[in-house]
């Protein structure tokens, strides 16, 4: 009753505002016709210039008062990622892959923290390893929204968010086929077409479809895959457009994460480094297969010059049956040579059905010109994860693996019903973006929203969160935009205290000041941003004895996180450059668990740097080269140091930072195109982070892809 009452407020304020078209009509051709003047995308497609994520409606990014990184089509490409863990790999404050080479998901920190994955505009994953990982290919763009953002995007992370936005129908006609071969006996094939689909193109359509054969850098793991991306779009009016976006996706890996221990990886070892591609797991037991069917409906509609609607609902249904088995405790035996391990079985369900509805107006009230969103978002979302775990009697000899050997692994029938999980979220929020006078621009939003969890069997719980953005810039002459901002963020815990007490959100705070830059007649853009993240009520041991429950945990935990970004997408007529710098002091604040408080949050970097520089000289005309070069500084295994009666109880360790080299060659003529990308050219073997419980992470070594292209 409640949603159909604000649905109804809604729809009364659009028909009010209706009456007041007809006086804003000038200004409104006024503001059409300098848009058109505006370039959204650079001329070669590698560079975007508008960002629906920052403020849910197309803004242009210098006039966002947050940071905004956008990852257009022509930019994946061009940087050969054929993940979107890659393609993030050059974005400032981004860290991807911080625990190594993962075939079950695409893993960042963000500020940080680690980021909540959306597409199109709508949570995508609910759950822990029971959804598909997205492929880069269905992908018209990537969008990066760092900090906080439960303001118009519910419970979240303080980190941001990573958007990503499926390839839309076209009506004009053009198409692609694309083969790919490379090392570890990587064979794939995919293809892209598009077109209208009747006369008055009324009806556009589009299909992408993609089948990959692969090996990986781990042993016994394989990465293959089966995605089939249809989409429709019906122009049902000159107001109403309705589009409807399918993903049918299977795909067949296993665990390439390893865990592998401090000793032979961090620490020297006297029989020397473990091997980035020994498997600790058994062949033929080994999996992570998952499929998903998604459904996703956008629809469009123009109430009048001024107002229209936007609503977009995604039913989605995922299955992953994984069996793994790693070495743990991640320590040696006595020889130096061999571990013990654990074997699990997971079979993980996921359904999920989300939509956002968004009302948006343009209003004028004397000097100030207002673009408000006014919406409501629903998230309900079923999880389902049985499981059986068993310790593997055969130890493994990590230099010289004997597979087979294992016994008494579950099966099947060992696996238990555990109680399954269904949460809801409900959220109302209102956004106004005013512009003042034609310099200043204010950015204010407010959101409330009700969070419930629904454990099968147990009482549900419900949880609160008011969030709001504030943000204010100055559109100076030459293109330089100053800003400063503040946001909020929440995410729901489940669990109650050790007095008994459900456990209340954790809450993000985040301040912002930077300043964008897009000199007049070029298509380069700047960035650069200082912040500073306060994160709280974040679980921590009890040092009360006398509570009802001494054993749980208490909310006084806090971290503090202060960073410097800048970021540079330039563009030539030849010559493409994409570079970026990030200082990070993540660091845990206030906590009662010994060897936390003041320690450094685990796999972040405090610093990083990057450059990829694509360049097509004039006088060679199809040719192409690029290079890239990516920094990773130190890393802590997120413990601190602790002494006591004068011994030494804990000292941290730090991960070495790291550089490793990218390539790109190719050759364009006439619809055909040739190119060779290599990732980690000198095939350097790196560790991404260590963790305090005693494992380490490999990273990605030295991967090549020859593709052949074929556009129409």
């Amino acid at each position: 009753m409640k949603i159909q009452k604000t649905v109804l407020a809604a729809s009364i304020l659009a028909a009010l505002a209706s009456t007041s078209s007809y006086a804003q009509e000038e200004k409104q051709e006024k503001t059409q016709e300098e848009m058109m003047e505006t370039i959204n995308v650079s001329s070669r497609g590698l560079i975007s210039y508008v960002s629906a994520t920052g403020s849910k409606s197309d803004t242009p990014i210098i006039e966002t008062p947050l940071s905004v990184s956008v990852l257009t089509e022509a930019r994946i490409q061009d940087l050969g990622a054929v993940t979107v863990q890659d393609a993030i790999g050059y974005v400032a404050g981004l860290y991807n892959g911080p625990y190594g080479v993962d075939t079950r998901g695409d893993w960042a920190q963000i500020r940080g923290v680690a980021p909540v994955q959306y597409l199109d505009g709508l949570k995508s994953l609910f759950g822990n390893y029971n959804n598909v990982r997205v492929n880069p290919y269905s992908l018209g763009q990537i969008e990066v929204l760092k900090g906080p953002s439960s303001v118009l995007y519910g419970q979240g992370s303080t980190g941001g968010i990573i958007n990503l936005v499926s390839k839309r129908p076209k009506a004009e006609t053009e198409g692609q086929f694309w083969a790919q071969l490379g090392n570890y006996s990587r064979k794939q094939v995919a293809g892209d077409i598009t077109g209208a689909l009747n006369d008055d193109a009324s009806l556009t359509g589009r299909f992408v479809g993609l089948y990959r054969d692969s090996d990986t850098q781990t042993d016994y793991v394989p990465d293959n895959s089966l995605v089939l991306n249809p989409s429709l779009s019906w122009h049902a009016s000159e107001d109403t457009k309705i589009t409807l976006i399918g993903n049918i996706q299977r795909n067949e890996s296993g665990s390439s994460t390893q865990f592998f221990p401090w000793q032979g990886t961090l620490l020297p070892n006297e029989f020397g480094q473990i091997d980035s591609s020994t498997f600790v797991s058994e062949p033929g037991f080994d999996k992570y297969d998952t499929e998903q069917d998604a459904l996703t409906a956008i629809v469009e509609h123009d109430i009048n010059l001024n107002w229209s609607l936007r609503l977009a609902s995604r039913y989605s249904d995922s299955h992953a049956d994984y069996n793994t088995m790693y070495g743990w405790p991640p320590v040696f035996a006595e020889d130096n040579r061999t571990v013990s391990r654990v074997a699990t079985l997971y079979r993980s369900d996921s359904r999920s059905w989300t939509s956002d509805l968004q009302l948006h107006g343009s209003v004028i009230t004397g000097p100030v010109e207002h673009d408000l969103v006014f919406g409501i978002d629903f998230q309900d979302a079923y999880t389902d994860s049985d499981s059986a775990s068993a310790a593997v009697l055969n130890e493994l000899d990590l230099y010289n693996p004997v597979y087979g050997q294992a016994t008494d692994l579950p099966t099947e029938e060992d696996i238990t019903d555990a109680a399954s999980l269904t949460t809801h979220q409900l959220g109302f929020y209102v956004q106004d973006n005013m512009r003042i006078a034609e310099k200043w621009l204010v950015s204010a939003a407010l959101r409330r929203d009700r969070a419930t969890n629904n454990p099968e069997g147990g009482v549900a719980t419900d949880q609160y969160a008011t969030t709001g953005r504030l943000g204010f810039m100055y559109l100076m002459d030459g293109g330089v935009s100053p800003y400063i901002s503040y946001s909020e963020s929440f995410s729901p815990l489940i669990g109650r205290d050790a007095y008994d007490n459900p456990y209340v959100p954790l809450e993000g705070k985040q301040w912002e000041a930077g300043v964008k830059y897009q000199p007049e007649g070029t298509e380069h853009l700047l960035t650069a941003s200082v912040y500073k993240i306060t994160e709280e009520n974040r679980t921590t041991t009890s040092n009360d004895g006398d509570a009802p429950f001494p054993d749980r945990q208490v909310q006084v935990g806090e971290v503090e996180i202060e960073g410097v970004e800048l970021e540079a997408q330039l563009a030539w007529d030849s010559l493409d450059v994409y570079a970026s710098y990030a200082y990070t002091d993540a660091i845990v604040s206030e906590s009662n668990t010994v060897g936390e408080e003041g320690a450094t949050l685990s796999a972040t970097p405090d610093q990083q740097a990057s450059v990829w520089a694509t360049y097509r000289p004039d006088n060679w005309n199809g040719f192409k080269i690029g290079a890239g070069v990516r920094y990773v500084g130190n890393t802590s295994d997120g413990s601190a140091y602790v002494e006591q009666n004068g011994v030494v109880v804990n000292d941290p360790l730090e991960t070495p930072s790291y550089t490793v080299f990218d390539a790109m060659i190719g050759y364009d003529w006439d619809n055909y195109s040739l190119s060779l990308d290599v990732d980690n050219l000198t095939d350097k073997t790196v560790l991404t982070s260590c963790l305090a419980r005693g494992d380490c992470f490999y990273g990605q070594q030295r991967t090549i892809m020859a593709n052949f292209r074929y556009n129409f």
